[in-house]
């Protein structure tokens, strides 16, 4: 069964027929927002069982359609969420990729500014290194980029969408070695994205950011993990009663390799290692469970079948 990410928008009436019908279909809901009297139901579903829910959907006026980064977790990098780097780019990208699906979290560099001070420290790149990809939203000026680059990108082991003024072949000549995508033209502005032309510069990112997840996750399908990240979700939900509690708009992050699950380390990190997901098998023997650097938040990264032999 193939599973495909979507987005569901409709009237609160009733709703909770589609939740059901899309986990009877054996689908997951990833992420439900409530406003005012509609619902956005962000999910996973069975491709084939697209048609389905859209037609039992129509009657109560909502509609299905794909959102490609349902599921993952990006980060938005700029060099300071100063003005001297007009942030008003940087918000624009953060919340367009996430009307795609993705959750977002921007990350300001304490020191990312000027060519000769630009530095990124240890806590940064752990913070980067925690989600499936970064977009890295740079300057104007070619020479500029050329120069921080390099540091701005040192021991990040996601793939990284480079940003910025210049066009993009001339950002593909000055980078080396070649990030995994790039976008030109899109750098500082002092105003929101009104324009086509600029609404359509957030359209290439979202488009080159969907080229480089679909690569990864053909990369990974040669070795799958043992547990859906979605499916894993829904068991922390159904045996840790805590996670209800939290007043985050998603207690746990899906991603693409695993969930980051907004609990204390210290107190649950034990106890989800323990977390039994079938008969004889636990949390802790197919995934990591690791403190996070964002916060005191929980790192959880899914083995693969090459590690654990299993498949659940």
């Amino acid at each position: 069964m193939i599973l495909v990410p979507v987005t569901y928008k409709g009237g609160i009436y009733r709703h909770d027929e589609i939740i059901d019908l899309i986990e009877d279909l054996g689908g997951y809901i990833i992420q439900k927002h409530m406003i005012a009297q509609e619902v956005v139901l962000q999910a996973l579903v069975p491709k084939d069982d697209i048609e389905l829910i859209r037609k039992i959907g129509k009657p109560l006026t909502g509609d299905i359609t794909l959102s490609p980064l349902v599921g993952t977790e990006i980060a938005v990098v700029t060099p300071s969420l100063e003005i001297h780097h007009l942030p008003h780019a940087s918000c624009d990208v953060a919340e367009y990729i996430r009307r795609f699906g993705a959750k977002t979290n921007m990350v300001g560099l304490a020191r990312g500014f000027g060519k000769r001070i630009a530095q990124l420290n240890d806590e940064e790149r752990d913070v980067i290194n925690e989600h499936d990809l970064a977009v890295y939203l740079l300057g104007d000026f070619e020479t500029c980029i050329e120069k921080k680059f390099p540091v701005l990108r040192r021991g990040i082991m996601v793939p990284i969408v480079l940003c910025g003024g210049p066009p993009t072949e001339a950002l593909k000549a000055i980078i080396d070695p070649p990030v995994d995508g790039y976008v030109g033209s899109i750098g500082r502005f002092m105003h929101r994205t009104k324009e086509s032309d600029e609404i359509s510069r957030l359209d290439d990112v979202v488009e080159e950011v969907t080229r480089v997840l679909d690569k990864k996750r053909e990369e990974m399908a040669k070795d799958p993990l043992s547990i859906s990240p979605a499916r894993l979700m829904d068991i922390i939900s159904e045996k840790i009663d805590e996670i209800h509690e939290v007043l985050s708009p998603t207690p746990i992050t899906v991603q693409m390799g695993g969930l980051r699950v907004k609990l204390p380390y210290d107190t649950f990190g034990p106890v989800l290692r323990k977390t039994g997901i079938d008969e004889g098998v636990t949390i802790g023997d197919l995934a990591e469970v690791l403190p996070s650097r964002m916060r005191d938040y929980i790192l959880i990264r899914i083995k693969p079948f090459s590690e654990t032999n299993l498949v659940i």
